[in-house]
């Protein structure tokens, strides 16, 4: 071994290949990728990521995370109805981040900021089931910010159903 680490060329294919399976191993500390059609993307000031220096996620990758469901009415809805969804907290948690804001657009640019410290550990949530089915954009979906609005006075007011963004496709922590 020590004659081989004395030639030049060998000694430096030893440092690429451990500096390569180091490499190697930081990334299956990350993220999986998505299977499927990626429904969010979290950038911004995320530890954990899975493209580039985003987040992304598939309808599987969500599903796999902490799940919380609740009925409640909405002011857009008619009657009770059953979200199902990851809290956002849990999510937030997951990427590792580390702001203090998130700035969460919907499909249509349509933007909120959520401060991280709002968050508790089961609202809001990313709901992505609607009376136990997947949410078509028509019906606010498919990720929706929802809270349990009849649980609490607190979630009864204009700033956080402006908060309650439907449609949404990506989220930056700033």
């Amino acid at each position: 071994m020590r004659d081989l680490l004395s030639r030049p060329s060998t000694a430096f294919a030893c440092a690429a290949a451990l500096y390569l399976s180091g490499t190697l191993c930081a990334v299956a500390d990350d993220l999986p990728l998505p299977q499927g059609d990626i429904l969010l993307t979290i950038s911004g000031a995320v530890a954990h990521t899975n493209q580039d220096d985003t987040t992304v996620f598939d309808m599987q990758m969500l599903q796999d995370l902490d799940t919380r469901a609740f009925t409640t009415t909405t002011i857009w809805t008619e009657g009770a109805q059953k979200f199902t969804g990851v809290p956002l907290k849990a999510l937030m948690a997951h990427v590792d981040a580390t702001g203090t804001t998130l700035r969460a657009t919907a499909i249509n640019d349509y933007a909120v900021e959520i401060p991280i410290d709002s968050l508790a550990d089961d609202a809001p949530i990313v709901a992505y089931f609607l009376n136990d089915a997947p949410m078509s954009v028509r019906e606010k979906g498919p990720l929706w910010v929802v809270y349990p609005y009849d649980a609490k006075e607190d979630y009864r007011n204009e700033v956080i159903y402006s908060r309650s963004i439907w449609q949404l496709d990506r989220i930056v922590v700033e």
